[in-house]
């Protein structure tokens, strides 16, 4: 399951753990015009753990969930190529 919220200044998608047990803390990702940070809850840190990603990464990490194993690097289509 997961909620969709637009905020002021990022849009918010929470990422619900649903199933059997052992469930995971839910993920929140919070988009921003110029970066996305992923949030989840640590409880044996009892601490929130954070991660900013570039626009790039994140559109670098959208092409590797359809590619197979490799190393890739994007670029702008040339002239004429779509």
């Amino acid at each position: 399951m997961f909620t969709i919220e637009h905020e002021f200044d990022a849009t918010v998608i929470t990422l619900v753990d649903e199933g059997d047990a052992p469930l995971q803390e839910d993920v929140v990702i919070n988009a921003f015009e110029d970066c996305i940070t992923v949030e989840q809850f640590d409880p044996r840190a009892n601490d929130v753990t954070r991660m900013t990603l570039s626009l790039t990464q994140v559109r670098d990490l959208m092409a590797a969930l359809d590619l197979p194993e490799g190393m890739y690097q994007m670029r702008p289509p040339r002239k004429g190529e779509t």
